[in-house]
């Protein structure tokens, strides 16, 4: 068996905005599609996504060169090789490749062959993504983490939070879990709906009103909750600040509201938030590069609570075991193109989850149907998944691949909660 060919073309993603979408063609026939996703809020240490910078087309975000980086650099010495596997064909391109941070060829291009060349593996041997990836181990469905309500920078409303999710941790089943969450999901609209405030969705699908405060986002979910029949043993909430965003000096800034912290300050903040409300993720409450904070917030907060690193380790070994060595978070969230293979994504989440963190595979706010994180999640048994909404279906492809791999292989029981 030979790569007979690697294709890419410049295609777009959930916002209008062009990404890398690639084909991998093997000798026997089997064909393997892929989109690199794009993110809003991004962070710091995120490996390098290729943009053109020409502002006659898409406003400088085009993605033709890292199409060429695929046409011109890529193919030519995929087509070649040998041995055909993911770890073989990741490790040439990083050679190729040979920055830092894919600074070269584009981590949205090395991502979109990466996954595109698993697809076409996992055809070759007649098995699904999620088996060929983790092959009889991958038994676990996980817990939908559903965005339903967007600030920060997903939304242009006045809630500076960037994601209040619904986690319905007391379903018995997949599928169940996923109608809870698009039944508490329409329940939300409906009282939003009732009380003229908007009902527009944001870049995730979920609603993006304004509100008096954060803490009335977190409220009105509790509202819609119990309105839709549910408790709070069965569904909670799990909160992504998206702080780094707020990072300003030696302290935050809250860009809509305008309110200060210093570091101490948001500590206790989240303390009393998680006192008084059933809030069991945090994702990003500290900035990226604040790691005494972090540790201080895990001491505090870490047994009750998943602190989840996201713009702190952004899927990076080697950030992630700065972590560990400093008991900073308890929890990594994975997004397959901070790192830019499929090969070192599966690397981040081993080396995690060795070192006792939980591990949530997540989308991007600029996202495509492309369903490659519900196949990696079952693949790793990872215990949870943020694909947004149960809206857009950019978001819907994902929920709707996991309860396909749930019905056709039986592990709807199977179920992380």
């Amino acid at each position: 068996m030979k790569i007979q060919k690697v294709l890419a073309a410049e295609v777009l993603d959930s916002r209008g905005t062009p990404t890398v979408g690639a084909t991998v063609v093997l000798s026997d026939g089997s064909i393997g599609v892929a989109n690199a996703p794009s993110g809003a809020s991004t962070g710091k240490f995120e490996a390098h996504e290729k943009r053109d910078g020409d502002k006659r087309r898409y406003h400088g975000k085009g993605v033709q060169k890292a199409v060429q980086s695929v046409t011109e650099t890529i193919a030519p010495v995929l087509e070649n090789i040998r041995k055909v596997t993911v770890g073989e064909i990741d490790r040439i391109m990083i050679e190729l490749d040979n920055t830092k941070n894919k600074e070269k060829l584009g981590a949205n291009a090395m991502l979109a062959v990466s996954l595109a060349a698993a697809k076409a593996l996992a055809m070759h041997y007649r098995q699904p993504l999620f088996r060929f990836l983790g092959g009889a181990n991958a038994q676990k469905m996980p817990v939908p983490m559903m965005n339903i309500l967007n600030g920060g920078a997903h939304a242009a409303n006045n809630i500076d939070i960037q994601e209040f999710m619904i986690m319905p941790v007391g379903a018995k089943s997949f599928s169940e879990a996923v109608r809870m969450g698009s039944e508490i999901y329409h329940t939300l609209g409906g009282i939003l709906k009732s009380r003229s405030l908007a009902v527009s969705v944001g870049d995730e699908g979920g609603f993006a009103p304004d509100l008096a405060s954060d803490e009335a986002a977190i409220e009105v979910i509790l509202e819609a909750i119990a309105a839709a029949g549910y408790t709070t043993d069965e569904v909670q909430i799990a909160l992504d600040a998206a702080s780094s965003e707020w990072a300003s000096g030696d302290g935050y800034r809250l860009p809509k509201r305008g309110t200060q912290y210093s570091a101490a300050q948001l500590i206790s903040y989240w303390e009393k938030l998680c006192e008084k409300y059933p809030i069991r993720s945090i994702e990003d409450p500290l900035g990226e590069e604040d790691f005494p904070a972090w540790t201080t917030l895990t001491e505090r907060l870490g047994k009750k609570v998943m602190l989840v690193g996201d713009d702190l380790f952004v899927t990076n070994p080697v950030r992630i075991r700065e972590g560990i060595e400093r008991r900073a978070a308890n929890a990594l969230l994975v997004k397959p193109n901070q790192i830019g293979t499929l090969t070192e994504t599966l690397t981040a989440i081993a080396l995690a989850r060795d070192n006792g963190m939980k591990t949530i595979l997540s989308h991007r706010s600029g996202e495509t149907e492309d369903t490659s994180i519900a196949d990696i999640a079952v693949a790793v048994n990872a215990g949870y998944i943020k694909s947004g909404a149960p809206c857009r279906s950019d978001r819907t492809a994902k929920y709707n691949r996991l309860l396909r791999i749930a019905q056709e292989n039986d592990l709807d029981g199977n179920y992380g909660g």
